[in-house]
């Protein structure tokens, strides 16, 4: 199965670069060309100068000793780049489409892994890979390759050492196998322990205004120790075992070493060999270190790798529960919502007493507003969540005009319905791209109609650069009501046929809210007619314009109907509200004048 994974990861990453490959491949090739050449210029050089050679013979070889090693240096620097730019662009594909991959996942997988777990798996682990995607399989094979030809020159040279030296590559060869399978676990309890660290480090830095408001600093630093030892420690066993990879090859070749030496004074002594060829012989066992350590080091690459490599399929295997629809299109205009005996929980296999949401029923005809009340708790999000296709209900059917969610293109469905929350997202780009969602396609002048009709024209002329002005940290900040009416915005230019408000100016000033309210009422219209709308409201003032009213507890309407008939009838829940609403209000007032 991880063979499996390295070839499909190779061909899909590695293929698409194949003439980068190949010249990488032929810098590998002249550079163990080169290397096998060198020693057999130097024996020449020494064999001739101990038989008093010509001067001259003696320059060329020299000198030619001396091209050979620069050129090897500069094919040297020309192969790190090639494998080095070859590495990061396959690996820089690989976060792309990891990234796309974590984005199309349902919101159950985010909910049980932070976005610092998952930055560690995007980046860290194939940053690991880096070195596998550019160098494994060619250098794999190259130093194959010049082990093979060390051993085929040595055999030439003098049988007995070749056999020897052969023997000697099996069994380092050997030894570096059975030690990797064992120091894979390690590599990967680091990569992990490296994920929760930066998950734990993640979720403190995301409220870090809550922790210093707090004083819990000291807390969180304690909490902090933890994973900083569980990260040393098992970094420290992955390193001490890919140790054990290098100590492995060596201890074997210092054995070969030992043996070359006393083989090379015999022959020397028996005067069958010459102090050149006993020079080859050394220089030949010394470079049998470089193709053994390399497959030594890719051994150890190949030991992270193995860990990253299952860590990346584990969640390349992760798929998201909600299935895209076949694509049948949303009428034009103001839709409809309906939910049919809707019952939902977050946990599956929920009994109904635990549900959500249970038995949700209600239909809001198009061009109306449906006000959602309730306390804390009550559904009223769930049941947002749901009609955006965040999660699918675990019975009953949602339908947007009259079609069913799960047979519409996820696409279309987030493009016909929009939302303004408590909470804006502000990108650290130009106001363009933060109200456009990066979509080059929407024209200037239509931006500045809509931010026009929102009243943040006169804002929009303030900034230094206008449209291109960059918001986000160190550069043009926004109030809580700026940033509410950007996210309006960005409404009005998708001009959706459904629009949630979801406690959108809950947390404002007055003067502000009144900003908000009048930008609300632009949003509702549609041309002619009105857009559908949905308002979220704990406070009943926000619901004040709402055509019908839809009350939520425990997850269960109790109350459905028109907003006016239930504020005339006494013995609606909508009524008592108001009552008390207006009790409190009169208190307030009351408090305010004594």
């Amino acid at each position: 199965m991880l063979l499996k994974s390295y070839k499909d990861l190779l061909i899909r990453y590695f293929v698409p670069h194949w003439p980068q490959v190949l010249a990488l491949g032929a810098l590998l090739l002249g550079g163990i060309g080169l290397q096998l050449a060198t020693p057999q210029i130097a024996r020449d050089f020494i064999d001739t100068a101990r038989a008093g050679g010509a001067l001259r013979q003696l320059t060329i070889a020299a000198s030619l000793y001396l091209g050979v090693a620069v050129l090897t240096q500069a094919i040297t620097v020309l192969e790190t780049y090639a494998a080095e730019n070859l590495g990061w662009t396959a690996t820089n594909a690989l976060r792309a489409d990891l990234a796309q991959h974590c984005l199309e996942l349902d919101m159950s997988f985010h909910n049980a892994h932070t976005p610092g777990e998952l930055i560690e798996r995007i980046d860290g682990d194939v940053s690991t890979l880096a070195n596998f995607f550019s160098r494994f399989v060619l250098h794999l094979l190259t130093s194959a390759l010049l082990l093979f030809g060390i051993l085929v020159l040595l055999f030439r040279q003098e049988w007995q050492v070749g056999l020897v030296l052969a023997v000697v590559s099996l069994c380092a060869l050997v030894a570096l196998n059975k030690v990797r399978g064992v120091g894979m676990r390690y590599s990967q309890a680091s990569r992990q322990a490296s994920a929760n660290f930066f998950g734990f480090l993640e979720e403190r830095l995301s409220g870090l205004g809550d922790i210093q408001s707090s004083g819990a600093q000291s807390y969180v630093v304690r909490r902090l120790y933890p994973h900083l030892r569980e990260l040393f420690q098992s970094s420290r066993r992955a390193f001490l075992m890919g140790g054990v990879l290098g100590s492995a090859a060596g201890g074997v070749f210092t054995l070969g070493w030992i043996l070359v030496f006393a083989m090379a004074a015999y022959f020397y002594r028996a005067g069958t060999m010459t102090i050149g060829t006993v020079y080859l012989m050394f220089q030949y066992t010394a470079m049998l270190r470089w193709p053994l350590g390399k497959l030594a080091h890719e051994a150890q690459d190949f030991q992270n790798a193995s860990a990253s490599i299952a860590r990346i399929r584990e969640l390349y295997d992760r798929r998201t529960q909600l299935h895209d629809g076949a694509g049948i299109r949303f009428p034009a205009g103001s839709l409809s919502v309906e939910f049919s005996d809707v019952s939902f929980g977050y946990m599956s296999g929920d009994a109904d007493g635990a549900a959500v949401l249970a038995d949700v029923c209600f239909r809001l005809q198009p061009g109306r507003v449906l006000g959602v009340l309730g306390r804390t708790g009550a559904g009223k999000t769930t049941l947002i969540r749901l009609l955006f296709r965040l999660y699918d209900p675990d019975r009953g059917t949602i339908r947007l005009g009259g079609v069913d969610l799960r047979e519409a293109h996820l696409a279309d469905l987030h493009e016909r319905v929009g939302i303004v929350t408590q909470e804006v997202q502000l990108f650290h780009a130009s106001v363009r791209d933060n109200l456009t969602l990066f979509n080059r396609a929407i024209p200037e002048w239509r931006i500045v109609e809509v931010i026009e009709a929102l009243g943040l024209g006169a804002w929009l002329r303030g900034l230094p650069a206008g449209l291109e002005t960059e918001l986000g940290a160190g550069s043009i900040g926004l109030s809580a009501g700026e940033a509410q009416l950007l996210a309006f915005a960005r409404v009005f230019l998708r001009d959706p046929g459904v629009v949630v408000l979801d406690e959108a100016s809950s947390r404002l000033d007055p003067a502000t809210e009144a900003q908000i309210e009048r930008a609300v009422d632009t949003l509702f219209r549609a041309g002619e007619s009105r857009r559908t709308g949905i308002v979220i409201a704990h406070r009943l003032s926000t619901v004040r314009r709402a055509d019908d009213i839809l009350i939520l507890e425990d997850g269960r309407i109790v109350e459905y109907g028109p907003r006016e008939l239930l504020a005339r009838d006494p013995a609606s829940r909508y009524n008592e509200l108001a009552t008390l609403a207006a009790g409190a209000a009169a208190a307030d007032l009351a408090g305010q004048l004594l």
